[in-house]
């Protein structure tokens, strides 16, 4: 029994010692670069109603979500999504004079999965949303926002993927695919499978332009120039060819920016969170095939929990963002100084004047008292293997 309790269950761990420090000091970084755009912070519990992540709102498979009983019957669940707790908060307090609203959050996601091939149930993010603005220059603030968050953090090879859920959705609606249609080739979409959008395909009737340019989403990945490849084969198709004016436009606001070297066009690229309405993005860099921020716009989402508004935002998964700089040797670590004080009976008086002093001076430092020398150096080999910078012996 006690060794079950020693361990974890699957999908979670423990944090602590230099690297709960480094994510300490890479969260509050971030979070710092975040409010300097004018973004103010929020806490939402970590567990809401059920209804909140599933049913219509149609977030997260039902299977996936930590769920639970409150004393009076309610189910409720553990949040695998910040962006629904996030729309409600705001429909609740900020929204009711149609200004724009920018918050920004920062906790715990959970994810009930199995299978996870190393990849966590229990995951920090941070993230931002901003409601009430349905321009474009909304969605070239998400991206360029990220951009500024990934090179805080201190990377400089990476690419921000855009793509938008309208110019799918409307070839679907062209050719007047039914809902599990639409749901199956979504999937062989995301996943890059062209033989099961094939066989997705075989018994819709329609032209088969329009199949092929269905079969051909993956062909639709590069720059800028990949809209007008794709703008020819949607021609006609009010809906799609507007998703493509939208990224054109959005590209010349990034443009602005100046980080256009930072993106890539990924006509393929969907969500399997069902509230995406237009715009998306992802950013990826080496050191993981997963993407370390994900977002786009969710114009319907506010509308759920009663209020008709344009919304869009993004998170970063701290602890991918954390392994990403491990692989890439970027330490971003703004290391304090430490030391230990080893002390004797009769010496803490001029033990804690040295302790205090070190601590004026900015060195985090402990203090210990020992019986003796011999103790004492058992205790300071021990620190310093734990990397304390120094270490001292007051002797009483």
């Amino acid at each position: 029994m006690i060794n079950t309790l020693l361990h974890t269950p699957e999908g979670v761990r423990d944090i602590y010692g230099r690297e709960l420090t480094r994510k300490k000091i890479l969260e509050k970084k971030l979070s710092e670069l975040i409010r300097s755009f004018g973004y103010d912070e929020i806490e939402t519990p970590s567990f809401e109603y059920f209804d909140i992540f599933a049913g219509e709102v149609g977030t997260t498979p039902s299977r996936e979500i930590y769920k639970f009983f409150d004393s009076a019957n309610n189910t409720l669940a553990l949040r695998p999504d910040f962006t629904p707790g996030a729309a409600r908060a705001a429909v609740k307090y900020f929204l009711e004079d149609n200004l724009p609203v920018r918050l920004s959050y920062l906790g715990h996601t959970f994810s009930n999965q199995s299978g996870l091939q190393g990849k966590l149930n229990e995951v920090t993010e941070l993230g931002v949303e901003y409601m009430g603005e349905p321009s474009v220059d909304a969605d070239a603030e998400m991206v360029n926002l990220s951009v500024q968050l990934l090179k805080a953090a201190g990377l400089t090879d990476f690419q921000i993927c855009l793509g938008n859920a309208e110019y799918f959705r409307g070839l679907c609606e062209y050719a007047s695919l039914p809902e599990t249609k639409v749901r199956e080739l979504s999937e062989n979409i995301r996943n890059k499978n062209y033989f099961g959008t094939m066989d997705v395909l075989s018994d819709v009737e329609v032209s088969d332009d329009i199949k092929e340019t269905l079969y051909s989403f993956s062909d639709f990945y590069g720059t800028r120039e990949v809209l007008d490849e794709a703008e020819e084969k949607v021609k006609g198709i009010q809906r799609s060819s507007e998703a493509l004016q939208r990224l054109k436009a959005l590209y010349d606001k990034l443009c602005v920016y100046g980080v256009q070297d930072y993106l890539t066009f990924d006509l393929g690229m969907l969500s399997k969170l069902n509230y995406y309405t237009g715009i998306i993005f992802r950013a990826y860099t080496f050191g993981t095939g997963d993407a370390v921020i994900r977002g786009g716009r969710y114009d319907n989402l506010l509308s759920y929990f009663g209020k008709d508004a344009a919304a869009t935002g993004f998170t970063v998964v701290i602890d991918k963002l954390m392994n990403v700089l491990d692989r890439q040797n970027i330490s971003g670590d703004e290391k304090k100084a430490s030391a230990l004080v080893v002390y004797t009976e009769g010496s803490f008086e001029e033990a804690l004047k040295k302790a205090s002093a070190l601590r004026k001076e900015g060195t985090d430092t402990a203090m210990t008292r020992v019986r003796n020398r011999d103790q004492a150096e058992t205790v300071m080999k021990k620190a310093t293997e734990r990397g304390i910078d120094n270490t001292y012996y007051i002797e009483g």
